[in-house]
């Protein structure tokens, strides 16, 4: 691959723990999709990698834990193009994305607040406003008899 897969900032997955496998793939191709390998399916050994540091490792392990194979592969496929080498890149960009958003910190939590006085005001204004727009629409009011 030209481009090392990158999980975020300088760690990177070295191209020896990645397992590439062939296939002949489905869709647009004419005869020639029936001659040539090119659906590609990555495989990654998450639990077993050296590349992640155990925090990275442990968060990405709890939050793809639905999406594992046995526990500790990620598989990716990719068959929407014609050429293995550019399904082989979409395969390995879907791989890094896929870790990039499992290893991103958690969201900062939310500090719980107030509104303010006014804020409070003009919304039971508006909602008193409201109601008298809806009560004046009643049958008793002078509006329309149907």
């Amino acid at each position: 691959m030209p481009e090392p897969i990158r999980v975020r900032g300088s760690v990177v997955i070295p191209d020896a723990e990645l397992q590439w496998r062939f296939s002949r793939s489905s869709g647009p191709g004419g005869q020639h999709v029936n001659t040539s390998d090119s659906q590609v399916e990555l495989r990654w050994d998450l639990a077993a990698s050296e590349a992640l540091p155990p925090v990275l490792k442990d968060r990405a392990l709890a939050r793809l834990a639905g999406r594992l194979l046995d526990g500790r592969f990620i598989v990716v496929r990719a068959s929407e193009h014609r050429s293995q080498w550019r399904n082989r890149e979409a395969a390995a960009a879907r791989l890094g994305a896929l870790l990039a958003q499992a290893t991103a910190p958690p969201p900062k939590a939310r500090r719980a607040t107030r509104p303010s006085r006014g804020m409070v005001e003009r919304r039971l204004e508006n909602k008193r406003r409201r109601s008298e727009l809806k009560r004046g629409r009643g049958r008793g009011a002078g509006g329309w008899d149907g």
